[in-house]
């Protein structure tokens, strides 16, 4: 019952700003073309994933999903699931832009760790690739922070490559490759 008194309550309030907006002349505002290059990372897709080795450890791939979807017209929300380590993985990705930044920025979550990760990036002049650097738990030294960056590459409609680095002595090293196959239907 508090599930349908709420959600009646969020529909409530998102008519009522509408209805305000249209009294008030401000229009409701619409996707920019910087909203629209979201649109290519939604659908259905496959991935693999390769986790760089340390040390003497050989890197570890396994397979997964990713099911995205534009909320709005202005936010991609991406849900990936697969299976990490020999426990199941979900990852959510929320990408957005923000005209006043004029930068994307996102947030990252999954079900292995507590830690909330908030982007900022660009889309390169090829409109190709995406680059977004946060700063977050060091997977090396617990306790200290490092520097990201996430990098989606378009290769195609139907393939996207995904790369997590950190900043390690001055360098960017390649921590995770992830290819994105779309599923065709």
């Amino acid at each position: 019952m508090k599930k349908y008194a709420v959600v009646g309550c969020v529909a409530a309030l998102a008519v009522g700003i509408a209805a305000r907006a249209a009294q008030d002349d401000h229009p409701m505002p619409k996707p920019l073309k910087d909203h629209e290059w979201l649109k290519q990372l939604v659908g259905e897709w496959t991935s693999e994933v390769e986790i760089a080795g340390h040390g003497d450890k050989p890197a570890q791939k396994f397979k997964g999903a990713e099911s995205g979807r534009m909320i709005g017209g202005f936010w991609a929300m991406l849900e990936n699931k697969g299976e990490f380590m020999g426990a199941p993985f979900t990852g959510i990705l929320t990408l957005g832009f923000d005209a006043e930044k004029k930068k994307y920025v996102g947030t990252w979550i999954d079900s292995m760790s507590h830690f909330l990760w908030r982007y900022e990036g660009t889309v390169d002049a090829s409109g190709k690739t995406l680059t977004l650097e946060t700063e977050g738990p060091s997977h090396e030294e617990p306790g200290k922070t490092v520097k990201y960056k996430e990098i989606t590459e378009i290769k195609s409609p139907d393939h996207k490559v995904f790369t997590s680095t950190c900043e390690k002595d001055g360098k960017w090293v390649t921590l995770m490759t992830i290819h994105y196959h779309r599923n065709k239907k």
